[in-house]
Parts: structure tokens; C-alpha cells; sequence
């Protein structure tokens, strides 16, 4: 397999494990305490999650695959270490609302994850604007979740 072709697979494979490993700590508390929650009414109905976060993973694969396309790692230090992170942090998130059914560590964390999204999205830019304007719908939807994050916050204080 040509190295640039493993470069996309292996891109696009990392951010959907990543995914996986969240959905992992997601699913089991979705039918006892997530359901339980108030939710706002902007809350979208869960089978809208998975498909979304499907693409916007995929996308993520193609963006850094974009970055990374002709270079070897140790030559975007800047852009895979925000990638790593960003990308852990996402994770996190997961970990700590759902797995510690914590809205308020969540928001914590989605506020960190915003800011290393953004961070990501600098770094991309100085390497390739297409790869940073694909990452333009994850900004927009974990802005979208922080939102909805606070809300539940809000609603539930107590957790």
C-alpha cells in the first residue's frame, strides 16, 4: 500500500477509535442517567449523535491526513501535537461527563477542548487552510455541545 494511502487510512482509523473509545464510557449510562437528565429542548435526539460524530471523526482523519501528506510526523511537531491532544481531550470529555456523570467536569473540559481545537486549527492553517477549514464543523458542533453541556449543567445541578 503506498505510504500516502496508509497516511489517510491510518489517519482516519485513529479518530474514529478515538470515537469508539468514548462511545466505550457513552453508552452504557445513555439508558439509566443520561435519559434521566433534563435536557433542554434544543437537545437533539440521541440517534442524531453517532452519525455526527462518525463524519466529523472522518473528517478530522482527512484534515490531519492533509497536514501530514508528504511529511513524516517528527516534521509538524506543532500540528500533531495539537492534533494529540485535541483528540485526547475529546475523549475526556466522554470520561468525565458520562463515565463520572459530571456536567460540570464536562464543562471543564469541553472548555479546555475548545480552546485545543482552536489551537489545532492555527497550527493547520500555517500547514494547509483546507485542512483547517475541515475541522471548521467540529468547532461548530463541540460550540454546539459546550452549549448544550451547560444547559444540562444548569438543569441538573445536583449532577
Amino acid at each position: 500500500m503506498p505510504e500516502e494511502i496508509w497516511k489517510l487510512l491510518a489517519s482516519i482509523a485513529l479518530c474514529n477509535l478515538a470515537g469508539g473509545l468514548g462511545a466505550l464510557v457513552t453508552m452504557p449510562r445513555i439508558p439509566g442517567w443520561y435519559r434521566a437528565l433534563r435536557k433542554p429542548s434544543f437537545n437533539p435526539p440521541s440517534w442524531v449523535f453517532g452519525p455526527v460524530w462518525t463524519t466529523l471523526y472522518t473528517l478530522m482523519g482527512v484534515s490531519f491526513y492533509l497536514v501530514w501528506r508528504g511529511h513524516g510526523l517528527d516534521e509538524i511537531p506543532g500540528p500533531a501535537t495539537a492534533f494529540a491532544f485535541q483528540l485526547a481531550v475529546n475523549v475526556a470529555w466522554s470520561a468525565v461527563f458520562f463515565g463520572l456523570r459530571s456536567p460540570l467536569g464536562g464543562l471543564v473540559v469541553i472548555g479546555v477542548l475548545l480552546g485545543s481545537i482552536l489551537w489545532m486549527l492555527f497550527e493547520f492553517h500555517a500547514c494547509s487552510p483546507t485542512a483547517a477549514l475541515l475541522q471548521a464543523p467540529y468547532l461548530l458542533w463541540c460550540s454546539f455541545a459546550a452549549t448544550l453541556n451547560f444547559r444540562i449543567w444548569q438543569l441538573n445541578p445536583e449532577g
